[in-house]
Order: C-alpha cells, then structure tokens, then sequence
C-alpha cells in the first residue's frame, strides 16, 4: 500500500446492519469473510480511501440484555424501526465484551479476508476503539478492578444507575460529564498506569488487523476533562497525557497506524497536539446546520496546520441522517463546501442514497428506504471533481468575498480555491437561503492579462472572464439560494 493520501476520504459502514442486508439480497448468510467482491468494487468507485467498519468487535451478552430490556431504548427502536423484534436488538457495538471480531460477522478470519479485499482496490481499514469503558462483563472487570474508577456500597445505594455490582467490586458507569451514565458500560480510569499499558497492548492487537482506530469520545480522556469528570476517585494525575503516551507506545511498533479522534468541546487542537492525525470537525458541521455563512468563514481561517488534520461531514452513526436534516438543495451546498476543504471526508453508508432514518446503534437491521437516484447522481459528480489533484495534493486558499453599497447579500457566499501545478479550482457556495451576488476574488499572480474559461463541474456550465477581472475586483457571481459552483479553470487558445 502507498503511504496514506494527505486527504483521504473515509466511508464509514455499520457493518452488522450491512451485512444483513448483503444476506437478505444474497438469501444466504453473508459474513466479512463472504462478501460478494461487487460489493467491495461499489465502494470503490466511490473513490474512497478507507473503509471504517464500524462495529466489528465482540458485542457484550450482558450489554445486550440491558439494550433489550431498557424502555427508553425500546421506544427508540420502534421509532426507527417499527417492526423491530428482539432479534434486531444485537447490542451497542460501544459495548465492547472483548476485542475480537465478533463470529457473527465472520471472527478475524472475515476480518483479514475484508482486509484483504479493501486492499487489493488501494482502501485502508479503519475499526473501533473505545478508550472510555468496556463493557460491564468484559475480563478486566474481574481481572483488573484497577483499571476502573471504583466506588463503594453506599456510591452503589445512592445512584444505582451510575454504579454497578461486579462481585466484590463497585464499579461506575461509563459516562460523558454532560449526560446520564451508560449503564451497559464501565469506566476505565485515564489515570491508572495498568490501563495505559493494557491499551497500548490492546491497540498493538488491533494495529495487526487494520490501518487505523477511529477513537470513541477520545476528549474524555484529556487529563483536565477526566480530573474534572471523576476528581479524587480517579487518583493522582499523571505527569503525562494518556494519549500522548498511548499513541506513542503503539507507534513505536506501528508508525504508520492513523488515530482518527471522535472529538468535541474545541478540544481538537488539544488533540492534535497530543498526537492524532484526525479529528472530527464538529464545530464546521454545527455552523452548517445552524449558523451564517459568516461564521463558516471565521472557522476557515484557522491555522492549515490545523485544518489539515480535521475530519469534515454531514454525518455519521452518531448525527442525524443528512436528507433528513437539510433542505434538499441546502444538503447539495453544504455537501459541496464539507468535500472540497482541506482535512479528511467522512461519509455515512446511505449517505448518498439519500437515507433518512437515524438508526440507534444497538440495532442489527435498518427500515428499508427508496434510494434518491437525483441524489446519488450528485454525489458520483461531487466525488469524481474532487479527486483531481488540485483537491487532493494542492494548495488551498481562502478567496476574499466583497459587495457593493446596496448589496449586502454578498455575506452569504464563501469561496476558496485550489492549485496544484496547471490545475485549478474555484468554489463558491451560497449559504443562504436568499439569492445572492457579490465578486470573488481569487489570489492567483498569473491570471492577468489572459482570458479563461470556467467550467462547472457539477452543472456543466461554461464561462469565459478576463483574467484581471479575476483577480481584481473579482469574479462577479450571482447564486440561488444554497446555490454553488465548483469550476475549474483553464486558459483559453489565443
């Protein structure tokens, strides 16, 4: 395998939910091991770069009890699902019983011949690891009562949701400081020394198996979050950060292994510096959602040493379904503006289709929903434009938006372009939902005193502008609402 791309795009899949559908089409049981290799060549030619296959570790019996007998998660089901049986309810695949590929999948066998199969096309695998909490019935529970924060029987009398009984042990429940505890979990302790050592242990397994971890709320485990989360009960702080020595130890054996971080809090940076490659860019897919156009600009001037390193999406497992959160056209910019940014991409398995149902992730089967054919087809577009090199290997530049007295309608559009050799890109997106115009000027030295011609890539249009207009006072453009270009250029025959 060539070294990872600089931006690779990454598809994320449920792999139990998957291969359920694989078996209902094929009438068979599928597993890792049988997947039809058509199936392998669809992802490909979405032009991926990895393949997350999420959930593929053994899923705890004691886990999946408490998913199946908790109300609130029943109602969940039902709303997702409504013919949902027992048999649906597989467990949380964040409720690891151990890290081995669950047999229902195909066990490590399956795994290596997915692996296998992922490379042959030029895709890396990326799985799971949840540094956070295993599961309540998972070895170290009763092995290593060290590794977990622990209380006592009157912790367990007060709060019997946040503490559980493990023989003669009290052990917490896993928990975001934000939020209830998971009662199908149990807490690690950051702090312990055995832990780090047992997850460095643990990832040098998993770093055998695959190209890269995608790290389950990886901010829970900054030293300041878990003192402030568990105080006294965690011990004495290391002198060390528990990333920056766990990411060490594993890379001593594997230094070309990725750690992608499920992150949020503006704890990216923090991250970033304590060693991951990746990290999700949450605070661009909120701005999309619920803010101007402004502020996705002030995000896009952050330092490239850091938006190198950031994961851009519209969704995943944890977020609702794309089509069912956006506007049909507003979906079509902001997917635009999350696939044509420096960093990594990230996208969902249905994603495409146009899928609307969030399924809750202890479910082994998904509702099936009629594919957006319109949709799919702008996605195939969208992903053949950026994969050109000017996206993929270029220099990025945010481009300076401007108006005019009575036209203050240019602050809805963004615009940023690419180069990479000959090859050049323009984008620019109205982030509005009011028609908009302004001039786009983009900071190229060379573009004077020559005529071009503009290309849409997604609409098939074609411009022809004078290079000085270009530069100054800048390309004028006029957008729809949720309107977009994605142009390449090229001079044009004297």
């Amino acid at each position: 395998m060539k070294p990872w791309p600089q931006r690779p795009a990454i598809y994320e899949i449920s792999t139990w939910v998957w291969l359920t559908e694989l078996s209902r089409a094929a009438g068979g049981q599928v597993n890792l091991a049988t997947v039809p290799q058509t199936e392998w060549d669809r992802i490909a030619a979405w032009g991926m770069d990895a393949v997350w296959l999420m959930g593929v570790w053994e899923r705890s019996p004691e886990g999946r009890r408490i998913a199946r007998e908790d109300p609130a998660l029943q109602a969940e089901y039902r709303r997702a699902l409504p013919d949902c049986t027992t048999d649906d309810v597989v467990g949380s695949p964040y409720c690891v019983h151990r890290y081995v590929v669950d047999e229902h999948l195909g066990g490590p066998k399956g795994l290596a011949a997915a692996r296998k199969a992922l490379a042959s096309r030029g895709m890396r695998l990326i799985l799971d690891f949840v540094p956070n909490h295993v599961a309540p019935d998972h070895p170290w529970v009763t092995e290593h009562p060290e590794y977990f924060i622990l209380g006592d029987a009157a912790d367990r009398g007060r709060a019997p949701k946040e503490f559980f009984e493990a023989g003669v042990q009290v052990i917490a429940c896993g928990r975001d400081p934000y939020f209830p505890p998971w009662t199908d979990t149990a807490q690690l302790n950051a702090f312990s020394p055995g832990l780090r050592r047992a997850a460095v242990e643990t990832l040098d397994q998993i770093a055998g198996q695959c190209d890269g971890v995608r790290c389950d709320m990886a901010m829970l485990l900054v030293s300041d979050v878990f003192e402030r989360t568990w105080g006294r009960r965690a011990g004495p702080r290391p002198a060390e950060q528990y990333w920056k020595e766990v990411i060490a130890g594993v890379r001593a054996r594997h230094p070309l292994f990725r750690f992608m971080a499920e992150a949020y809090w503006d704890l990216e940076w923090e991250l970033q510096q304590q060693g991951f490659d990746l990290c999700y860019d949450k605070r661009l897919y909120d701005r999309l959602i619920h803010e101007t156009a402004q502020t996705v600009r002030l995000h896009l001037l952050a330092d490239m040493g850091y938006q190198e390193k950031l994961v851009r999406f519209l969704e995943n497992h944890d977020e609702p379904r794309a089509a069912a959160t956006f506007s049909a056209q507003k979906a079509r910019a902001c997917a635009v503006t999350a696939a044509t940014l420096p960093g990594a991409r990230l996208f969902f398995d249905g994603q495409f289709e146009g899928c609307r149902v969030k399924l809750p992730v202890q479910l082994g089967r998904r509702p099936q929903e009629t594919p957006d054919r319109d949709l799919e087809a702008f996605y195939r577009k969208l992903l053949n434009a950026t994969g050109v090199p000017a996206l993929r290997e270029g220099r990025w530049q945010l481009c300076e938006v401007s108006g005019w007295p009575d036209n203050s309608s240019y602050l809805n559009l963004v615009a940023w372009c690419w180069r990479h050799g000959d090859e050049r890109c323009l984008v620019v997106a109205n982030l509005s939902e009011s028609r908009s115009q302004g001039r786009v000027a983009v900071a190229w030295d060379d573009l004077d005193g020559r005529p071009w011609l503009l290309a849409d890539a997604l609409s098939g249009d074609v411009f022809a502008r004078d290079g000085n207009e270009i530069r100054h006072p800048g390309l004028f453009v006029a957008l729809e609402p949720w309107g977009y270009h994605l142009l390449k250029l090229e001079t044009m025959e004297p």
